[in-house]
């Protein structure tokens, strides 16, 4: 006789009949979590008050699982609510919302005393790798049939490779020159997501989730492609108009970036040559210079992942926050980078950031999880394998990504268990010396101290990586792809590296030497001649001088600063001081920061902000509550005035350093080299508490008085100029926020920050009110924001009757070139259309070139 089919298949009582309810249309996601929750009550399984553990666990958790099944379960501390484990089955046709983008079939309700859930968890995960069948359970209209393939061990089946389009589609030839690779792919992924509709891209047999990074890339999309772009959905049509609107928006920009390149191909390679031949390890150039010294190879990483398994509630726990954690870091990192090295490099941070949310990989991590594997071992393994694919792709540019996903991926490992970290700031002779490495990360090329970092070359890795484009936005000699010879050498052989033809000559000679150390000084000789003009002050032709300062956070990166034209430190952003670390810097530590960018300086001006955390800003140890809406939120000054064991610290080393270095050389406008400025500034009463707390910090230490500023970020400040500058020294305008707050656009919007423009009207007029409500009262201003670094809104920004400009250093060349161009009558002139006009399109049209 044939078993009963509701109880015999069950290997325990968790999925019972009456935890199953078929053909449910809850109105949300919070109702599917009650209802859910509710079965599980009337089973006997979870105390009523656990329904709202369930709610909570959302609001710092992502329940989806992936491919249409969501996972809810309460909080870890709510586990004494657990009368017995149970698992509730709620199967919604029609799907509902579970977060943007997220829309889920099965909602599968955890109360689990223990882990004896994982048997129907593990099934479910593999059902999710056999896409035909998972989606017949979504309409499935007898309750045993559920419950069986919730129960049996099937057999796996393979990855379904759906050939079909959806609904919705339009067909697109790939123009992009280098094809889809991380960064255009990322804007995509950034697009798919703001919209509900379920989107997908084809190419030939192969089909890849739009919202899903990897899956992009391992389609290997080159120039010349034909896809099919399609969707289904309520908002269907015009999320695919979105898309297009993206995918069509970037090819100009794709094709400009390749341009540049092949410029830069086609320019004659001034390579050294040596006077005699030499043993050499041959490789790809990288980064063009001359290297002479040292070799110094760091031995291979290798990373030995324990696989400790633990309960499944506690593992997801810590891979959610070891994601969260990750991705605030890169989000620093990305700003850091776009300060001191520009947009282009920090979008590679960007694009890292995004592998973070490809659907595809966590959810393969979490499938290995719930086999019964660790946390860190699943989440390596997922990572090893996707790099692995993206490795063997026939396409160096995105088998070049590869890297990337095992540098974040690391990343993420470190946080899931520090004891497995790798890379960082590697060890390194006293000496300068040629950095040798397998690959490098490039998080950990952005972080080289070049002071001891005199040249790179890397066994793996090709000249479209991004460490590759790292080096040589820091002007380091490099080539890559140098094989295992490079790995073979001996720490402190003398060498050679042409990062211009890609070599590493072996054992110069001193005649070698000599040679190559003319060569380096002929280059620098022209450099030089660059560098006089870079030196010239900014004065128009009529005699306007305006300072210009470079945006700058630790004292290595001055002399960088400086050699591009600086004349000051326009912004130290100091809340670099607090992220990748686990605890707040003390006042020991940050005055020595603090002294160190004053002595780099050499008496030149430093304004230094004061902590600006909050909005996209987060640093975990400070443990700052969640808000809903941080933008609008505690950040800022309001921060600091909530904290002041934050403020006062940062206070006291800032005097501290100011005292040691009174009267050495100081060339500001106020007689002193240290200024200090707050951010987010929206009421007077935070300016006056924040002046008294300098006032008496200062007394206490019997340090000199500093000029104090603010930074004008919000419309309130533009607008109340005249009254904030009574009790100020200067504004700095942070056009960046600014822009965000005026125009009512999040600057990272997928489809709204294109409309985010600095040279807008509205903003222009804020910055002429900020600039008037100053001179009232004798006051300068001056703007470190993205518009700064722009030549034409630079142009703009002097006829606006703004006296400073700070920015990214190796802007200022241009910056500079183009104000010297200029009379300031024109720029007056050219500020005064530009304000009459009525679109940013209107303003830039204006751009004729120097006035």
């Amino acid at each position: 006789m044939a078993p009963d089919t509701n109880t015999a298949i069950m290997p325990t009582d968790l999925l019972r009949p009456d935890l199953l309810r078929l053909n449910a249309s809850p109105a949300g996601k919070e109702e599917a979590i009650r209802e859910a929750a509710q079965l599980l009550i009337a089973a006997g399984c979870i105390d009523p008050a656990y329904a709202a553990s369930m709610l909570r666990r959302e609001a710092v958790a992502n329940t989806f699982l992936g491919h249409g099944v969501a996972i809810p379960h309460g909080m870890v501390e709510d586990r004494g609510m657990v009368r017995r484990s149970g698992i509730a089955v709620l199967q919604v046709p029609g799907g509902i919302a579970w977060n943007p983008g997220q829309t889920a079939h099965l909602v599968v309700a955890i109360a689990a005393q223990s882990d004896a859930h994982i048997a129907v968890l593990r099934r479910l995960t593999r059902l999710m790798q056999d896409e035909a069948r998972l989606t017949a359970l979504f309409t499935v209209t007898d309750p045993a049939t559920l419950a069986a393939a919730l129960s049996e061990d099937a057999p796996v089946a393979a990855p379904a490779m759906p050939g079909g389009d959806l609904a919705e589609r339009f067909d697109w030839v790939v123009d992009y020159p280098t094809g889809l690779h991380a960064r255009p792919a990322t804007a995509w992924v950034e697009t798919a997501r703001a919209s509900a509709a379920r989107i997908q891209v084809r190419h030939g047999d192969l089909v890849a989730d739009a919202k899903a990074l990897v899956a992009l890339l391992q389609l290997g999309l080159r120039a010349g492609d034909s896809v099919v772009v399609s969707a289904e959905g309520d908002d269907a049509v015009a999320a695919l108009a979105r898309m297009k609107a993206t995918i069509t928006r970037l090819t100009a920009r794709e094709k400009a970036d390749a341009a540049a390149a092949a410029q830069k191909v086609r320019m004659p390679v001034r390579g050294w040559t040596p006077p005699n031949p030499l043993p050499a390890v041959p490789g790809i150039a990288a980064s063009p210079g001359l290297a002479i010294g040292p070799v110094h190879v760091l031995p291979r990483a290798t990373v030995s992942v324990p696989d400790e398994p633990v309960p499944l509630i506690e593992g997801g726990d810590r891979l959610h926050e070891a994601l969260s954690l990750t991705r605030q870091n890169l989000k620093a990192l990305a700003d850091d980078t776009a300060r001191r090295l520009g947009p282009s490099e920090a979008a590679i941070f960007t694009a890292q950031a995004e592998i973070l949310n490809d659907t595809d990989l966590v959810t393969l991590a979490c499938q290995l999880m719930v086999e019964g594997h660790g946390v860190a071992w699943s989440w390596h393994q997922a990572v090893e394998r996707t790099a692995a694919g993206l490795a063997a792709l026939d396409n160096p540019v995105l088998a070049a990504r590869a890297a990337d996903l095992r540098d974040v991926g690391q990343r993420v490992l470190s946080r899931i268990d520090p004891a497995l970290r790798t890379g960082g700031a590697p060890d390194l002779p006293d000496t300068p010396c040629i950095l040798i490495a397998e690959d490098l990360s490039p998080s950990d090329t952005a972080a080289l101290d070049m002071a001891r970092v005199i040249g790179l070359a890397t066994a793996q890795g090709g000249p479209t990586s991004h460490t590759a484009i790292l080096a040589r936005t820091l002007g380091l000699p490099a080539m890559v792809a140098g094989g295992a010879a490079l790995m073979e050498l001996a720490n402190g052989t003398p060498a050679i590296l042409d990062g211009q033809t890609g070599r590493l000559h072996l054992s110069p000679a001193e005649a070698d030497t000599a040679d190559a150390r003319a060569w380096i000084a002929r280059e620098e000789a022209r450099k030089a001649e660059e560098e006089a003009r870079r030196g010239l002050p900014a004065r128009t032709r009529d005699g306007h001088e305006v300072e210009i300062g470079a945006n700058v956070n630790r004292p290595d990166q001055v002399a960088v600063a400086l050699s591009q034209g600086a004349e000051s430190v326009g912004l130290m952003r100091t809340e670099f001081l607090f992220l990748e670390r686990g605890d707040a810097p003390g006042e020991d530590e940050q005055y020595e920061t603090y002294r160190g960018m004053l002595t780099a300086l050499e008496g030149r001006p430093l304004i230094v902000r004061a902590l600006d955390i909050g909005g996209d800003k987060q640093v975990p140890h400070l443990q700052l509550p969640h808000e809903e809406n941080p933008f609008l939120g505690v950040r800022g000054a309001r921060l600091l005035l909530r904290r002041p064991d934050l403020l006062e610290t940062q206070l006291r080393a800032l005097y501290r350093a100011a005292k040691d270095t009174k009267g050495k050389d100081a060339k500001s406008k106020d007689g002193g080299a240290l200024s200090i400025m707050f951010p987010m500034i929206t009421a007077l009463g935070e300016v006056q508490a924040l002046r008294a707390a300098c006032d008496r910090i200062r007394a206490e230490l019997d340090a000199p008085t500093v000029p104090l500023g603010i930074m004008v970020e919000v419309p309130a400040a533009a607008i109340q100029a005249d009254v904030l500058a009574r009790h100020v020294d200067f504004f700095s305008i942070g056009t960046n926020d600014l822009t965000q707050y005026a125009l009512a656009i999040d600057r990272q919007h997928p489809e709204l920050a294109a409309e985010a423009d600095s040279l807008h009207p509205a903003v222009l007029r804020l910055i002429r009110l900020t600039v008037e409500g100053a001179e009232r009262h004798g006051r300068w201003v001056g703007v470190c924001g993205g518009i700064a670094g722009d030549p034409f809104g630079a142009a703009l920004l002097t006829g606006l009757g703004v006296r400073e400009l700070s920015m990214t250093p190796r802007d200022i060349p241009a910056v500079k070139d183009r104000l010297r161009g200029s009379d300031l009558s024109a720029l007056k002139d050219a500020a005064q259309r530009a304000l009459d006009c009525e679109t940013a399109d209107a303003v830039r049209a204006l751009d004729g070139g120097p006035a």
